[in-house]
């Protein structure tokens, strides 16, 4: 095979890495907006808080103006710093404090776990060590929601292999009667069923008992709603039978959700990037820049940078690799600056698309008033690109005077009614929820009869377009919904 050398024109679009983090700054919220710029500082030394230096605002544009001789009479050199003599470290230090004065650190309480509050629960137990061994292991078996979900013969070689402890089944079945006594009521159960008895137990029911008897032998039927099935077969009449159902209702399918220490809870805050107020039916826009300070160049690198420039001829090896190095960092600092600029611009001109857009929605916060809108719309106001849009929407949040809501609520899509309208999903989802919460539990809406009702409305969808709707808004089925 011959060879040959050939010329091919290629057009390629490449993205600089100045764009790659203006769109990475474009992504990330407020709240983590805060820390990027913290980094940046820490890794640029050119770039420093506004509020630093105040005084110098007004000179940062004409650095070249002041003379030299500043820069001469500086206290201290970093000669004098490298040549200083070691200080001792008796030097450094103070003791001019008293010893009731010597810790005053606050203490912090941190809260006790589920599983450790079990063990605590143990410890009031007058067991041997070797019981306490099994029962520890069976607690640390025991998941978030209070249920042990592994089978007593699997835990039996677990101790064998690793602990080598030769354990039967009927030990670990003794241990785990000593842990279900432990509050909360249903722990250590192996399954919903148990756990119910279990509580049932706890409340004082016995056996004989009807919520007793309801979740022992016919725990399938109450699982599925078959009312009339366990009314038909325990010969009951309404008000007995809901009686029942009303005290095991009462129950927590979840025991281990009961424990909650609130110095254990993760609480998620939200910081809204946009601030919308109502002011005499004037919408007004405003980006939240509460926690975002205001970046400026720091005026000493910039009259070293000029100072050096001016004297290129007498530069030697070292200064002129730290002319290049501020020079680094000093157009990576300005860049830096541009593109916070720029983050901001752009977050004000989709925001206020998409406020213009859906107008009569934010002037009350009416979900029926809510127009269909894709990232296609805004894309075309603005004249950005549709992922723009998308990385804007992303994970942002916006105050209105109506709650905070994220940015991609306001997305939805569109349907045309039999007339012609063309109207937003999250109006059909509405009018869907609306009938569920206003049916009758006895005879709750099957997903049948509320396609009959939309059609009747001039919503002309499927029934499983309506089935999806409701798995979204996380309504059950009919037949689940159901009460006595």
């Amino acid at each position: 095979m011959e060879q040959k050398l050939t010329l091919h024109q290629k057009l390629l679009q490449k993205l600089s890495p100045q764009q790659i983090q203006v769109i990475k700054l474009l992504e990330i919220p407020t709240i983590q907006l805060e820390q990027r710029i913290k980094k940046e500082m820490e890794e640029n030394p050119v770039l420093e808080l506004a509020s630093d230096n105040p005084s110098n605002n007004e000179d940062e544009d004409a650095p070249e103006l002041r003379s030299e001789q500043d820069s001469d009479n500086e206290e201290f050199t970093v000669e004098d710093y490298i040549n200083e003599e070691e200080v001792p470290a008796y030097k450094l230090s103070s003791n001019n404090y008293s010893p009731d004065d010597k810790y005053t650190d606050i203490p912090f309480s941190i809260g006790v776990t589920f599983h450790e509050n079990l063990k605590e629960q143990l410890g009031l137990i007058n067991l041997d060590d070797y019981q306490r061994t099994l029962a520890e292991y069976i607690i640390g078996n025991i998941d978030e929601d209070g249920y042990l979900r592994r089978d007593l013969l699997s835990m039996c070689d677990d101790l064998a292999f690793n602990q080598n402890l030769e354990v039967s089944e009927e030990e670990l079945a003794k241990m785990l009667k000593v842990i279900q006594d432990f509050d909360p009521p249903g722990v250590g159960a192996r399954d919903l069923r148990e756990s119910l008895l279990l509580q049932l137990s706890k409340k004082g029911f016995t056996s004989n008992d009807l919520p007793f008897i309801i979740i022992k032998n016919y725990f399938d039927e109450f699982a599925k709603k078959h009312y009339d099935k366990i009314q038909r077969k325990l010969d009951l009449d309404s008000e007995g039978l809901k009686k029942a159902i009303s005290e095991i209702l009462k129950l927590n399918p979840k025991p281990g959700s009961s424990y909650s220490n609130p110095l254990n809870k993760a609480s998620q805050h939200i910081v809204p990037d946009f601030i919308l107020e109502n002011i005499d039916g004037e919408l007004q826009l405003t980006l939240n820049q509460k926690n975002v300070p205001d970046l400026r160049i720091n005026d000493t690198y910039m009259e070293m940078l000029h100072s050096f420039s001016g004297n290129k001829k007498k530069q030697a090896k070292g200064q002129k690799e730290a002319v290049t190095f501020v020079k680094q960092k000093y157009n990576s600092a300005k860049w830096f600056i541009d593109a916070i600029k720029q983050r901001h611009h752009t977050l004000l001109v989709t925001m206020s698309e998409i406020i213009n857009f859906q107008k009569a929605y934010f002037m009350d916060g009416d979900e029926t008033k809510l127009k269909p809108m894709i990232l296609k719309d805004i894309a075309e106001r603005t004249g950005l690109d549709i992922s723009t849009i998308s990385r804007v929407s992303n994970s942002k949040y916006i105050q209105t005077h109506f709650g905070i809501y994220p940015l991609k609520y306001f997305f939805s899509e569109g349907m045309h009614k039999d007339d012609g309208q063309e109207v937003s999903t999250r109006e059909i989802k509405k009018i869907l929820k609306d009938c569920i919460d206003n049916e009758d539990k006895k005879k709750p809406l099957t997903d049948e009869k509320l396609t009959h009702i939309l059609k009747e409305k001039s919503y002309n969808i499927a029934r499983r377009t309506v089935a999806k709707y409701r798995e979204q808004l996380d309504i059950q089925v009919a037949r689940l919904r159901k009460e006595l």
